[in-house]
C-alpha cells in the first residue's frame, strides 16, 4: 500500500512541476501530448515499484567487465566451432 500512495505522490509532483513551470505549451510544440506522458510516469513509476523496471534487464545481462573482458579475447576463442 505504501508503495502505491508513493508512486501517486511522484506522478502528482510531476504533474504540478509541469503546470506550475508551464512546460505544456512547450511539449504540444514539440509533438509531445502531457496526459500521454503523465500516463507513462505513472506506468514506469508503477511497473518499476514491482521490479518491472529498467533493473530486469541488466539482470539478464552479465556484467559490464565480463563483456568488455569477453571482447579482448582472441579472436580464435570465441569464434563458432564449425562456421
Amino acid at each position: 500500500m505504501l508503495f502505491l500512495a508513493t508512486n501517486l505522490a511522484i506522478v502528482l509532483v510531476f504533474s504540478l512541476s509541469i503546470c506550475l513551470l508551464d512546460v505544456e505549451p512547450y511539449l504540444n510544440e514539440r509533438g509531445l501530448n502531457f496526459n500521454a506522458l503523465l500516463v507513462f510516469a505513472a506506468v514506469i513509476s508503477f511497473g518499476a515499484s514491482q521490479g518491472l523496471g529498467i533493473r530486469r534487464l541488466f539482470m539478464t545481462h552479465p556484467p559490464l567487465a565480463e563483456r568488455i573482458a569477453t571482447l579482448r579475447l582472441p579472436e580464435s576463442l570465441y569464434q563458432v566451432k564449425g562456421a
